[in-house]
């Protein structure tokens, strides 16, 4: 593997002296990482299934600087609550592999630090740039950007739908009773049915000049939202929207060929190329001919707040993480496209990954504001309700309001 060392030269000896100086950390058994002045360690915790893709960063940054670098692989579920844990209490790692979104509450608590991406911030994709930002201060190196799309299966459909309803008459004239699946089930699921939603114009939150999202800005309830709250009731009465579809069911009849149409992401591409399908990744159809905007959710690596080592923990973020090469090796990892732009851009080589990244030219980063807490508790079950038949107008004026108060 190589590593481009240009950043690194630009920074020179500066740069290793400020490393040398920083401070020092080492670690215990556990992982965490304590003041220790006989040596120079950054501990990195990582999710156990990316630690081999990190391998060729460390030895490269090791082999340049003399810091050592401790990989801890660490339960993917577990890592946001211990590193929130420990930070602290002078404890922990001094950078954590996470999600953008955890950015609000790692924010509040004070256990990051800022990064400074200097000029390479311009090589990065725009919304993980924007999703790594959060009040003006960026926090998070992004490696990988992830977002749904349309799977169609190719041999069935041709071509692409050119709007919601071109999609279910597509899948209707070659004799499928069920055109279209997306993951639901009794709670609803509104991560897969925002880009619906925000076809009509109706955003959770509204931004700042910044492009900040403002919790005081609750978008909602606007008139697009009960629009899509009426659009929804249609779709659940004409049975193309159903919450006895989970996660499985709309695997299985995608899988099995008796869906053409399946609203999903990344992770389950692989299961449909296994079960045999030919498959095509396409632009999410607009029931109203504006553009339908998924979520982006943004990976990448944050520094502790506590961290002896904070010039040293950012430079290899910046110098090394965000290099081409280890992007696409996280890439090779896990499947998602890569934040930094050249990499992209090489890894949509295969169709598959270059059609996510189409799509995603239109994602908007999921918030990662507290107050989001305060709306997936009622949004989903609302828009179950309103599949199975409750009242468009007044299920969604509850859920404005519960939000509301909530978030008061």
């Amino acid at each position: 593997m190589k590593v481009n060392k240009k950043s690194w030269l630009a920074v020179g000896g500066i740069a290793v002296a400020s490393i040398i100086l920083a401070g020092c950390s080492s670690s215990n058994a556990s992982g965490d990482s304590k003041d220790d002045s006989s040596a120079s360690t950054l501990t990195v915790w990582v999710d156990t299934e990316r630690v081999d893709a990190m391998k060729g960063a460390v030895e490269a940054y090791e082999d340049k600087t003399g810091v050592t670098v401790k990989l801890v692989g660490k339960d993917n579920a577990k890592i946001k609550d211990d590193f929130i844990q420990q930070v602290p209490t002078g404890k922990g790692p001094d950078v954590v592999m996470g999600a953008h979104d955890w950015l609000g509450e790692l924010s509040t608590n004070g256990v990051v630090a800022p990064i400074e991406l200097g000029d390479s911030a311009d090589g990065y994709l725009p919304v993980a740039l924007q999703a790594s930002t959060y009040e003006g201060t960026t926090y998070m190196l992004p490696y990988a950007v992830e977002n749904i799309a349309i799977l169609r299966n190719a041999d069935l459909i041709p071509e692409p739908a050119t709007s919601f309803d071109d999609m279910i008459a597509k899948g209707t004239a070659a004799g499928l009773a069920t055109p279209f699946v997306v993951e639901q089930g009794v709670e609803g699921n509104p991560y897969h049915l925002y880009p619906f939603q925000t076809a009509f114009g109706a955003p959770v939150f509204g931004t700042d000049a910044e492009g900040n999202y403002d919790p005081a800005d609750l978008q909602i309830g606007n008139e697009g939202g009960f629009e899509f709250a009426n659009w929804l009731g249609a779709q659940g009465a004409a049975g193309t929207l159903n919450t006895d579809v989970d996660g499985d069911i709309a695997k299985t009849k995608f899988t099995s060929g008796e869906a053409a149409f399946w609203l999903t992401g990344p992770w389950n591409v692989g299961a449909a190329t296994d079960a045999g399908i030919n498959v095509a990744i396409d632009q999410i159809p607009s029931p109203t001919g504006e553009v339908a905007s998924p979520f982006a959710g943004v990976k990448g690596f944050f520094v502790s707040s506590e961290s002896k080592n904070k010039v040293a923990a950012n430079d290899f973020l910046v110098n090394y993480i965000g290099t081409e090469d280890v992007q696409l090796d996280l890439f090779k990892a896990g499947n998602v496209l890569p934040a930094l732009k050249v990499a992209a851009d090489t890894a949509a080589a295969d169709p598959i990954i270059a059609g996510f990244q189409k799509v995603g030219e239109d994602a908007v980063p999921m918030p990662a504001i507290p107050a989001m807490g305060s709306v997936w508790q009622y949004w989903g079950i609302a828009e179950a309700a309103i599949i199975n038949g409750a009242d468009p107008t007044t299920t969604w004026q509850k859920l404005t309001d519960d939000v509301a108060a909530a978030i008061k």
